[in-house]
C-alpha cells in the first residue's frame, strides 16, 4: 500500500505543480499583446512576394498564433489597434492622475507592471480600458478607410424619422466589437476566476463604447434651413468612454467563482462570476468586477509592482483625493518654488505673424515625502 499511497502523493503533488504553472503562464499571457506598442510601426509591416497582401514581421512574438492571423487577414488594423492602445493608456493616465495609482507604464512586454497579476479594481480597469481602445479605434478606422477589410456600416439607410432620414457613414461598432473580441480575448486560456474576471471586463470595455453611440445628423435646404436631415451614427468620444467606465470603477463590483449546473430555476450554466455578498445583484455586462483587495499604492514593494507615492506633487488646499493628506499618505511633503517662462500677451499682426513676450512666473510646488 505504501508504493501507491507514493506514487499518488507524487501524482498530487505533480498535477498541483502544473496547475500552478499553469495559472502563472495564463497570467503572465493576459494581455500580453499590449506590447505592441512599442513595435508596431510601419517597419513592422512587410509586403508579400506579390505586393499584394501585408504580412506581420516575425519580430512580433507578443501576438498569439490567431491575433497574427486576425492582422494579416485585416491589412491596416494593426496601426488602428496601436493607435486604440495609445488612446487608452492616455485616457487611463488622465483618469487616475490624481490618484495614489496613477497608472504607471514602463517599457517592455509588460507596460502596466505586476498590477495585471493580480485581481483588483486597477486591473479591471486596463482591461476594460485596453479592449474599448482596440474597439474605438478599429470601429473609427473602418469609416475612415485605413482597414482593407471594413467600411463604413452602411445599414442604416433609408427613412428614419418625419424630418431626417438615415445615410451618411456610420462608424462600423459592430465590427469593432466582434474583431476586438477576437483579438483581445484570445490571450485569455483557463476556466479560472480571474479569467471569468478579465474576459468579463475585456467585454464591458466593448459594451461602453457600443451603448454610448450617439446619432450625429446634417441639415440640408435652402439657405441654410433645416428642411430634412441626414443622420448618421458616430462613436462617443474616447474621454466619454474614459469617464464612463471611471464610474464603474468607483462603483465595480467584488465576486467569486460560481459553478452551478443548469435547472429550472436557473439559466446560469458552468462557470461564472457571483457577487461576493448574496444580497447584491449579479454584475451587468457594463459593470467592472475585481476579486481582490487593492494595495494602498503608498510605498514601494517590488513584489506588489507598486511604486508608492513619494516624489509625487500634490494640493495642499484640497480635502479630495489630489490633496497632500491623502496622496502623500499622511508622510508629508516638502514645498519647493520653481521660476516658469511661457510666452504670454500674444498679438496677431496682419498678414500673418505673432508676437509674443515672455512672461516669469514663480510657481509653488508641493511634494510628497
Amino acid at each position: 500500500m505504501r508504493p501507491v499511497a507514493l506514487i499518488l502523493g507524487f501524482k498530487t503533488l505533480w498535477v498541483l505543480a502544473f496547475s500552478s504553472l499553469s495559472n502563472t503562464l495564463a497570467v503572465n499571457n493576459s494581455g500580453r499583446w499590449w506590447g505592441i506598442i512599442n513595435v508596431a510601426s510601419s517597419t513592422n509591416l512587410l509586403t508579400d512576394s506579390k505586393n499584394v497582401h501585408l504580412v506581420l514581421d516575425p519580430s512580433l512574438q507578443l501576438l498569439s498564433r490567431k491575433q497574427r492571423k486576425l492582422i494579416r487577414q485585416n491589412p491596416g488594423v494593426l496601426h488602428s489597434i496601436s493607435s486604440g492602445l495609445q488612446s487608452a493608456i492616455k485616457e487611463c493616465k488622465w483618469q487616475f492622475r490624481n490618484r495614489r495609482w496613477n497608472c504607471p507604464t514602463t517599457q517592455g512586454p509588460h507596460i502596466f507592471g505586476k498590477i495585471v497579476n493580480r485581481g483588483c479594481r486597477e486591473t479591471a480597469f486596463i482591461f476594460a480600458i485596453t479592449s474599448a481602445g482596440v474597439t474605438h479605434s478599429v470601429a473609427r478606422s473602418c469609416s475612415e478607410g485605413s482597414i482593407e477589410s471594413c467600411t463604413c456600416d452602411y445599414r442604416r439607410r433609408g427613412p428614419g424619422g418625419p424630418d431626417w432620414h438615415w445615410g451618411g457613414c456610420s462608424d462600423n461598432v459592430d465590427f469593432g466589437r466582434v474583431f476586438g473580441r477576437e483579438f483581445v480575448d484570445s490571450n485569455e486560456k483557463g476556466r479560472d476566476l480571474r479569467f471569468l474576471m478579465n474576459l468579463h471586463n475585456n467585454e464591458a470595455g466593448r459594451m461602453t463604447v457600443f451603448s454610448e453611440m450617439r446619432q450625429e445628423c446634417k441639415c440640408h435646404g435652402m439657405s441654410g434651413s433645416c428642411t430634412v436631415k441626414t443622420c448618421w451614427m458616430r462613436l462617443p468620444t474616447f474621454r466619454t468612454v474614459g469617464d464612463f467606465l471611471k464610474d464603474r470603477f468607483d462603483g465595480a463590483s467584488r465576486v467569486i467563482y460560481g459553478n452551478k449546473g443548469s435547472n429550472r430555476a436557473s439559466r446560469v450554466e458552468g462557470p461564472h462570476l457571483e457577487p461576493e455578498n448574496p444580497a447584491h445583484k449579479p454584475p451587468s455586462p457594463h459593470d467592472l468586477v475585481y476579486f481582490e483587495k487593492s494595495p494602498n499604492f503608498c510605498t514601494y514593494s517590488g513584489k506588489m509592482g507598486t511604486a508608492g507615492t513619494a516624489g509625487r506633487f500634490c494640493n495642499s488646499s484640497s480635502p479630495a483625493l489630489d490633496g497632500c493628506e491623502l496622496l502623500c499618505c499622511g508622510r508629508g511633503y516638502r514645498t519647493r518654488t520653481q521660476r516658469v517662462t511661457e510666452r504670454c500677451n500674444c498679438t496677431f499682426h496682419w498678414c500673418c505673424h505673432v508676437s509674443c513676450l515672455n512672461c516669469t512666473n514663480i510657481q509653488v510646488l508641493h511634494e510628497c515625502l
